[in-house]
């Protein structure tokens, strides 16, 4: 009400100046009449912009802090992490109190304020969007030098260089993302996630680059379909083993990777958690840019014009009585082109996978998983030893693999997992000096000092075996620092 009087006082000061002033002529009295309706205005604006931010604090008040959840696992090839956010709503007159926003965590942390910290990072924007990852620190030790020394694929070759031990330590595996909750009304439901971490190009060891792992937005719907459209983990042989390698086993025997796709899935749900569930993909064909015999340079599967089919079917069902028995398989059909010759002469080569995938839980504290693979033209996968094409005799190469792998505890804290990997390759198909068998042994714990800290420890036997070569090995050990957000 005080401001009604403040304005009245000033017109009735406005019209008294205007009588004292009758000698003035009326150009005068015309600027004095324009300058008072410009004052008055500036008053009413301010009036007005004051209302509105009084109204948009009391929203902002009167709305609860909406909370959820997903399992955090920190190798898997959708990452499913562990977050919660606060959603506020927005205004296009004010900007959020960045004083207010905080980092989730379980455990106590020093409040910025005296005020009380909801859990959670609230973001600004329309949707529900939550901020998770994890910071990663790898120290290791190899006896010999392997591929690519931040994380083990396979030994170099001995021949030159025996026993040649080496160091590593970085941060590349930090992983960031954002997880995109949409709307949901009469059955339909729209999400998306966007996920990164540092092992792309850089020009240093410590001048890491940004790597793009999954983009991608999804269409659900209540009837168990499911649209997605982005870059994702492949169809094919979804697992991976809980290692502290980066790799998990890449190159021994475990094939999968991410790539750009559409993706269909179908899911029927029946009692006790039991489903069957098909999915169906068309993926960018990704091949190498390797060209031989002097050609020009060409992306061989984009040079395919063909995208690459992928599918897999999976069934859960009761087995022991713990939890249900997963099983699942998986195929994948594509092409590459390569341009042989400069005068335009090309080859196409075939790439394709028969895949099987088993996740069985023994009790509470024992899971055991594993896959098995065949197929050629599989290194884009990470399947035979990154091996695809003999481009001397212009011939795809074969390969079988597969990994088998055990989760122990929790126990006081702790986590175990031993697993084996092996990728064997064609002999015929390669040339001498190339790879044709790899392995890997491992076992690790992780032991938890709260629910965002982790230490953890492996120990791992690598061996590689090259056509008419010498064999070389490599033991490494490794220590990691893991902190959760």
């Amino acid at each position: 009400m005080y401001r009604k009087y403040i304005l009245s006082i000033i017109m009735i000061l406005f019209m008294c100046s205007a009588c004292l002033s009758a000698q003035m002529n009326s150009n005068d009295i015309s600027d004095r009449i324009s300058q008072m309706e410009k004052e008055l205005q500036a008053l009413k604006a301010a009036s007005s912009g004051q209302n509105m931010k009084i109204t948009g604090e009391s929203k902002t008040n009167e709305t609860s802090p909406a909370k959820t959840s997903t399992p955090w696992n920190l190798n898997t090839k959708q990452s499913e992490t562990s977050f919660s956010s606060v959603t506020q709503p927005i205004s296009t007159q004010s900007q959020p109190d960045t004083a207010k926003l905080q980092l989730a965590k379980e455990s106590p942390i020093t409040p910025v304020s005296n005020e009380p910290k909801p859990k959670g990072f609230s973001l600004w924007s329309n949707l529900d969007v939550q901020f998770y990852g994890y910071i990663k620190l790898d120290a290791s030790y190899d006896t010999s030098m392997t591929s690519a020394g931040n994380y083990n694929i396979y030994v170099n070759s001995e021949t030159l260089n025996p026993d040649d031990d080496a160091f590593n330590m970085t941060a590349n595996q930090t992983r960031l993302g954002f997880k995109i909750n949409g709307p949901e009304k009469d059955g339909f439901k729209t999400s998306g996630l966007i996920e990164f971490d540092f092992y792309g190009n850089y020009a240093t060891e410590n001048k890491a680059k940004f790597q793009m792992r999954h983009a991608y937005m999804k269409m659900n719907w209540a009837d168990g379909f499911e649209i997605l459209a982005g870059q994702t983990s492949d169809v094919i042989s979804p697992l991976v083993p809980t290692t502290l390698n980066y790799t998990v086993l890449w190159g021994a025997g475990n094939i999968g990777y991410r790539r750009p796709q559409i993706r269909l899935t179908k899911t029927w749900t029946g009692e006790d958690k039991n489903f069957v569930k098909f999915e169906a993909a068309v993926a960018r064909t990704i091949g190498t840019d390797k060209a031989t015999s002097g050609a020009p340079y060409a992306e061989t599967g984009m040079d395919s014009g063909y995208p690459t089919a992928q599918s897999r079917l999976s069934m859960s069902f009761p087995l022991l009585k713990y939890k249900p028995t997963t099983i699942g398989f998986s195929g994948h059909l594509g092409r590459e082109e390569y341009d042989t010759q400069t005068d335009g002469h090309n080859k196409k080569f075939e790439s394709w996978s028969a895949n099987f995938d088993l996740t069985q839980p023994i009790n509470k504290w024992f899971t055991i998983k594993g896959e098995y693979y065949n197929g050629q033209n599989v290194g884009t996968y990470f399947g035979g030893i990154l091996q695809s094409i003999n481009t001397t005799t212009l011939k795809e190469i074969a390969a079988q693999g597969g990994w088998i792998a055990a989760s122990l505890g929790p126990w006081d804290n702790c986590n175990f997992n031993v697993g084996f990997g092996v990728d064997d390759v064609e002999r015929g198909d390669v040339n001498t000096g190339s790879k044709i068998q790899n392995s890997a042994l491992f076992g690790n714990f992780i032991y938890s000092i709260n629910s965002n800290t982790q230490i953890g420890f492996e120990l791992s036997q690598w061996d590689t075996n090259y056509k008419d070569g010498e064999d070389a090995d490599s033991t490494r050990a490794q220590l990691s620092f893991i902190y959760k957000f």
